[in-house]
């Protein structure tokens, strides 16, 4: 037994999935509490906020919370997770999905993937359990500046989530443990942020989860998974408002 533990960590491959590993696991901690719009709402900083930014945003109360998410997502989703790549991993950017030359080539496969998801959106868009829950910030379904901050925040919250699910985590562990398994292990963590969601959507992110990793890996990149995240969660709030109005 101390034999295997000691090959085990001495091999090089071990140290970069420990890192990756506690770095993830550390990450979605520290956003679950203090990065999301509820910790926003009860922190005080709505006031310091608003008193400095006033205008008509404070016709708007709550819609800086999701603005802040949005950051919050960036800088604990893609900054934290880039400065380990290059100075603690010691690796390229490119090398964990942060790509944008030549993925254009791959764009078909996401542009179908919406394409097949637009039925499922307007189904699921009727449902009850959708339509109370979407948009996150009722407010959004008027319209105007309101509609605006929080799509950009909610927008920016997705290119977090795939820098982190399908570049950090999942390009950190394909070229050590293989790319299903490194799938496998990238999905458990991100079927988890749906829980409280809808059911449906739940069991979808797992399927979801999937085919995206896949996609990422073969474009190598997670950059087109960001643009067909965006579309199909806009669209989901569009259909949503345009039952509602």
């Amino acid at each position: 037994m101390r034999a295997m533990a000691t090959l085990t960590e001495n091999r090089p491959d071990s140290r970069r999935i420990v890192v990756v590993l506690t770095t993830g696991v550390l990450l979605l901690t520290v956003f679950y509490y203090f990065g999301r719009p509820a910790f926003y709402n009860t922190s005080g900083l709505p006031d310091w906020f608003e008193a400095r930014i006033g205008g008509r945003l404070a016709e708007y109360p709550g819609v800086l919370a999701y603005a802040y998410w949005g950051v919050t997502s960036i800088v604990l989703r893609v900054l934290v997770p880039l400065g380990i790549v290059v100075w603690v991993i010691g690796a390229r950017p490119a090398e964990f999905g942060f790509r944008i030359r030549g993925v254009m080539v791959h764009a078909w496969p996401y542009l179908a993937a919406y394409v097949a998801m637009v039925p499922v959106l307007l189904w699921a868009s009727s449902l009850d359990t959708f339509e109370s829950y979407y948009p996150f910030y009722r407010q959004a379904a008027e319209g105007g500046l309101a509609f605006w901050v929080y799509e950009s925040g909610y927008a920016l919250q997705f290119l977090g989530v795939e820098a982190f699910f399908r570049g950090f985590l999942l390009f950190g562990l394909a070229p050590v443990v293989g790319r299903w398994p490194a799938i496998a292990v990238m999905v458990v963590p991100y079927t988890m942020i749906h829980f409280g969601k809808p059911m449906p959507e739940a069991f979808a992110a797992i399927v979801a989860g999937f085919l995206l990793g896949w996609l990422a890996l073969r474009s190598r990149s997670f950059v087109p998974g960001v643009f067909l995240h965006v579309a199909v969660a806009v669209t989901m709030d569009l259909l949503v408002i345009w039952r509602i109005s």
